[in-house]
């Protein structure tokens, strides 16, 4: 710990990392401040009774920092914009053309971000129409259609500002801004759930014997998680001698590092965005003009069309039945493995290596080399990806096991993104203190 202190001082001694690191502060105050503006047309009371064991409106709430239930001008937050970068991301690597054009630089990398952004707006307005739905069936949202239109573009706006926020932040702060917004949605958060849980204890709802056991798991996921962060396979690299002049180079033996969750946090923000989004969508159904449009159209009875919307949330919100759960495991495992392959190319590396006149021992060089460090990194990711998985689905069996139901940070999906988050940008902060010769958190 003393380390850690000792660190973040010589990190705010530097006049571009402390400015960094503050910027990074007044954008979070920001965040907190816009996540507190409400909208009009909303009733407190009915909007209160809505998230009273609502496992879907409580999951949503948690990644939004509040806003959800203050249903605030950032009430969708980022997903949208997650939502659509998956979206492209697959689409890369499907066509061909899209594929050409991600290889050509900063201009297509550009022009894919533009078509990004787009795509997130109509995300943003179909996700702001369900939950203007999903309100106005619960009788949260009582205003008039101007009223609902409002809302719609509010909530758009909301979202592209935070897109630009996110911006912001990685290019002017440090760390991944989307990651951090999250990361400050979930932290929020936990204020409020903390007194909860200490207003439990003291009305004898909940036992020392309780919290002890929450705080034993508490800690142990949070050193489970950094020891699978930071934990990769060294692969030995030798180097062949070249002699330049009188002078040789090379023959030195280095090693490859391959982390055994090479994604990081990122594809537990991808499963969650694709887990919940047909459960938020199908909440624009629930809005009593379209209910009355399909009973009218197609003859249904409302409490049919109200029956099978609850099904559609419930077969798709992790937690509500064993199916979404196992669905939620599998789409965290197959986007660990899908990120990883878009982040990490043994092809390429196996190419950089041949260049420069390294080989792995044992191993030749070219094609043999790509195929073993495909090998040993689909190895690897198997056990970070099962890793992943697991600590994921935790939040829906802690609180159970403990019987502390109002602390959901201890194990799961935010815990592993605080942690995740937390690791990255120490990492960074790190890497601006070693290029100074200062001793970082991680050294």
């Amino acid at each position: 710990m003393k380390e850690r202190l000792a660190a973040l001082s010589q990190a705010l001694k530097l006049p571009d990392v402390r400015k960094r690191i503050f910027f990074v502060m007044m954008m979070f105050t920001v965040f907190v401040a816009c996540a507190h503006v409400p909208m009009p047309g909303v009733d407190r009371e009915a909007l209160e009774a809505m998230f009273q064991g609502g496992t879907l409106g409580e999951f949503l709430n948690m990644f939004v920092g509040g806003s959800l239930k203050r249903f605030s001008v950032l009430a969708l937050g980022i997903m949208p914009y997650i939502n659509a970068s998956i979206i492209f991301q697959l689409l890369v690597m499907a066509i061909p053309q899209l594929e050409e054009l991600q290889k050509e630089g900063e201009y297509g990398q550009k022009k894919i971000n533009r078509w990004t952004r787009y795509l997130t707006m109509g995300l943003a307005a179909l996700q702001g129409m369900g939950m203007i739905g999903w309100f106005s069936g619960g009788g949260a949202f009582t205003g008039g259609k101007m009223d609902m239109v409002f809302a719609v573009l509010m909530m758009m706006s909301g979202t592209a500002f935070l897109m630009w926020l996110g911006d912001m932040i990685t290019d002017q702060g440090i760390g991944q801004g989307v990651s951090l917004i999250i990361f400050v949605g979930i932290m929020t958060v936990m204020p409020e759930e903390l007194m909860r849980t200490i207003t439990l204890w003291q009305g004898g709802e909940i036992g020392v014997a309780n919290l002890l056991f929450l705080t034993v798991i508490f800690i142990a996921t949070i050193y489970g998680i950094v020891k699978v962060q930071q934990a990769q396979r060294e692969i030995p690299v030798q180097y062949a001698k070249r002699i330049k002049g009188n002078k040789v180079w090379g023959g030195q033996t280095s090693h490859l590092p391959l982390r055994v969750n090479q994604a990081g946090v990122i594809p537990i923000i991808f499963a969650i965005s694709v887990a919940l989004f047909p459960a938020t969508v199908s909440q624009l159904l629930k809005g009593p003009a379209v209910v009355n449009f399909l009973s009218g159209t197609f003859g249904l009875k409302e409490g049919a069309i109200e029956g099978a919307i609850f099904s559609i949330v419930e077969f798709t919100t992790p937690g509500a039945n064993g199916f979404a759960s196992f669905l939620y495991f599998i789409l965290v495992v197959i986007f660990t493995y899908f990120y990883t392959a878009v982040t990490f190319n043994p092809e390429q590396i196996a190419e950089n290596l041949q260049k420069n006149g390294g080989a792995i021992r044992g191993i030749r060089p070219g094609e043999k080399t790509r195929d073993y460090l495909d090998k040993i990194l689909y190895r690897i990711t198997l056990a970070g990806a099962l890793f992943l998985g697991c600590v994921a689905l935790m939040q829906y069996y802690i609180g159970p096991i403990t019987g502390v139901q109002t602390f959901t940070l201890v194990g799961g999906t935010s815990l592993l993104i605080v942690v995740g988050v937390a690791l990255d940008t120490m990492q960074q902060i790190e890497a601006h203190l070693l290029m100074r010769h200062y001793t970082g958190f991680l050294s």
